[in-house]
């Protein structure tokens, strides 16, 4: 009986090795498998029209008489506004400050006036419109002012149109699908190209959106783009 037990007991203990050495041998190769990974970076890029525009429009003047000038800057105001209109513009787009006044002779410190005009101004009015094309038809035709004796400020950094891309969060979700998609193409093209397989995710990180002009002369039209980085475990 003590023999039969002993045996027993054995070949028991050799059944237990045996499966422990099995488990040991599964959990290396796991611990193999998931050490393995691979990270790739997949690019999502799409054009879409700008939907709001910013037109400062500024304009300067100058006189010795300071009451006059203020009227020369309200009725050349009153010019500019009636053009817009006239562009079927919206009153409600439409806003002004009141202008700059600069006072050459308070600058002069009691030194010699020999400037033409004591004051000069420079007044903005801006166009904050969603009718991209309407405000884009409009803009050549200001000139048309300019023949009327309205001096426009044409270089002046503040006075450059701007385009804003605003619909960014509605995008967002299919490019960074897009994205993800384009990452799983390059991890499945390296697996399939070192004999593995593609596993799970091991981590993924999203980049930044950003948004540019398209190029110089469509500024209207921006480039949106993110980068999605991801990392995979590979298994053979």
């Amino acid at each position: 009986m003590q023999k039969s037990s002993a045996a027993i007991l054995g070949i028991m203990l050799v059944i237990s090795f045996t499966i422990m050495g099995l488990l040991v041998k599964q959990a290396l190769l796991e611990v193999k498998t998931y050490d393995r990974n691979v990270t790739v970076k997949g690019l999502a890029e799409a054009e879409f029209p700008a939907d709001i525009v910013i037109w400062p429009i500024q304009f300067t003047a100058a006189g010795n008489n300071l009451e006059n000038l203020y009227n020369q800057i309200d009725e050349q105001t009153q010019q500019i506004i009636g053009f817009l209109a006239s562009q079927n513009i919206a009153a409600n787009e439409i806003s002004f400050s009141s202008p700059k006044i600069n006072d050459k002779l308070a600058q002069q410190y009691g030194g010699q006036q020999d400037f033409e005009y004591r004051y000069t101004a420079l007044q903005t009015i801006t166009v904050y419109s969603s009718s991209i094309q309407l405000v884009r038809d409009a803009m050549p035709k200001i000139t048309e002012l300019g023949k009327r004796g309205i001096v426009f400020s044409q270089n002046d950094y503040n006075a450059q149109v701007e385009y804003i891309f605003s619909r960014l969060n509605d995008v967002k979700p299919q490019m960074i699908e897009q994205s993800t998609m384009n990452a799983r193409m390059v991890a499945e093209k390296f697996a399939s190209d070192s004999n593995s397989r593609l596993g799970k995710i091991k981590s993924a990180s999203q980049g930044q959106f950003s948004i540019d002009d398209r190029d110089k002369n469509n500024p209207h039209i921006k480039r949106v783009r993110v980068v999605s980085t991801i990392a995979y475990y590979l298994a053979d």
